[in-house]
């Protein structure tokens, strides 16, 4: 059930909710109103990705440990990447131009690394769903 939820989350947040803070909201309420989702986002992913690993340890280790290492992946999205990508588009609005670039790369890791997760997850949820 975890997993279900947690791929719906994901989808629901990628699909539904990003594209309408940004397309419906001025670019300067939009940051920060995704600066205060984006914790609650990932701490979601965090418990939801956790409960699964143990759940999944239990019966199939191997989906426990692809559960196990999305959450602990999601702690470093939250705990380190985000404040990165924080400080550098705090930087990039306050004039400095070379943090652009460092916070257009480092957005761009966060994003991989999400569809990297979502893909695992959707993996996981679909191994379950075959057997």
């Amino acid at each position: 059930m975890a997993l279900a939820v947690l791929v719906g989350g994901m989808i629901f947040f990628a699909a539904i909710m990003a594209p309408a803070i940004f397309t419906k909201l001025e670019p300067a309420v939009a940051g920060r109103f995704i600066r205060q989702v984006f914790p609650r986002y990932y701490a979601f992913m965090i418990i939801t990705a956790a409960v699964s690993a143990v759940g999944f340890g239990v019966v199939d280790p191997w989906l426990g440990l692809v559960m196990a290492v999305i959450a602990v992946a999601t702690v470093w999205l939250r705990q380190g990447l985000m404040p990165a990508i924080n400080r550098c588009r705090d930087a990039e609005l306050a004039g400095d131009i070379s943090a652009g670039s460092r916070f257009k790369m480092l957005h761009q890791l966060s994003v991989v690394v999400n569809i990297t997760q979502l893909i695992a997850a959707i993996g996981v949820l679909t191994r379950v769903a075959l057997h």
